[in-house]
């Protein structure tokens, strides 16, 4: 199964490009963006040597869906999806903080709170919780947002406003716009059977200092979810909960002794692996959206990509 893990895109009007961890930024004139969602996977800040097949147009589709969902509570980059794999938006300047928010004790905060640790990023997670348990109200726990090949690191609040991160005005607008983005995608997913458990948001400003959200909102590399039917009764018997996500991937790295420190090595990832990872992104973007995933044509990626895109710039100039 082909797969996109690198892109290398001449677009029209193209100034620079940016390679992260799983989205190419290609900045075009006019202050546009154009975001290509690449089929690579990235898991403890270590992008794997593995393309997951379909991954990126998943992403890309499930970011749009809730995109759209929320454009009336927050507004954001996003202008057109030309490609399944393609978002074309407004640039903005990234704040350099990730606004993480948990509505439950799992992954990292469950990790932290095993080890006897009750504060996380300058908030105090209650006692008394076993892992998976609801916090009281949802806790945003920010990182930082580092470059690639860096860590992203737990800061807190005060630290973000006393290094000078964010703004007090701004940084008070983006914890409200991540409280009311988080409250919206945990009632959406209600109504699909799914708990959103925590996710991250992140933010940007356009020249006109107007803050819009930018990137993907909700989708399995942002965001955890469980099963809701059956939630009450497993954490009544102790056992863990049904999750959909990236964990799993996590959870088979520390399994065969990797979580990205010095001196690990990654795992052999095979073909069969890929493509039970795939199967994973896809069965969580139809859970989530209640839209059945249609899988684009992958004979030619790039070449797809590059005439979609060139089409719609294209279009732009005539309207």
């Amino acid at each position: 199964m082909s797969t996109l893990t690198l892109s290398e895109f001449e677009f029209p009007g193209q100034k620079a490009v940016y390679h992260g961890k799983v989205r190419d930024v290609y900045t075009l004139a006019d202050d546009l963006l154009v975001m290509v969602a690449s089929d690579r996977i990235s898991a403890f800040d270590v992008v794997l040597p593995k393309g997951i097949p379909h991954k990126g147009q998943v992403l890309n589709q499930m970011a749009e869906h809730f995109l759209t969902a929320t454009a009336d509570l927050v507004p954001n980059w996003r202008q057109a999806s030309p490609d399944p794999v393609v978002t074309v938006g407004r640039r903005a300047e990234a704040f350099k903080v990730e606004m993480v928010i948990r509505g439950y004790l799992s992954g990292h905060a469950a990790r932290t709170y095993a080890t006897g640790e009750r504060m996380l990023c300058g908030v105090r997670m209650p006692d008394g919780l076993k892992e998976s348990d609801a916090f009281p109200e949802p806790l945003i726990t920010p990182t930082t947002k580092e470059a690639l090949g860096q860590h992203d690191e737990d800061i807190s609040r005060e630290d973000i406003l006393r290094r000078g991160i964010v703004s007090e005005e701004d940084y008070v607008q983006l914890e409200a716009y991540t409280r009311a983005l988080f409250a919206r995608g945990q009632a959406m997913a209600r109504e699909r059977g799914l708990i959103l458990v925590d996710t991250k948001y992140e933010f940007g400003k356009l020249a006109d200092g107007t803050i819009v959200l930018i990137d993907e909102i909700h989708t399995p590399d942002s965001s955890r979810y469980f099963i809701a039917e059956g939630y009450e009764e497993r954490q009544a018997k102790g056992e863990p909960q049904v999750q959909l996500s990236k964990e799993f991937v996590r959870q088979f790295l520390i399994a065969n002794g990797f979580q990205g420190k010095e001196g690990q090595s990654i795992p052999e990832l095979t073909d069969a692996w890929a493509q039970s990872v795939s199967e994973r992104y896809i069965q969580l973007y139809e859970l989530v959206t209640g839209k059945s995933f249609l899988p684009a044509d992958q004979g030619d990626i790039a070449g797809r990509i590059q005439t979609n895109v060139e089409q719609f710039l294209s279009s732009l100039k005539h309207e």
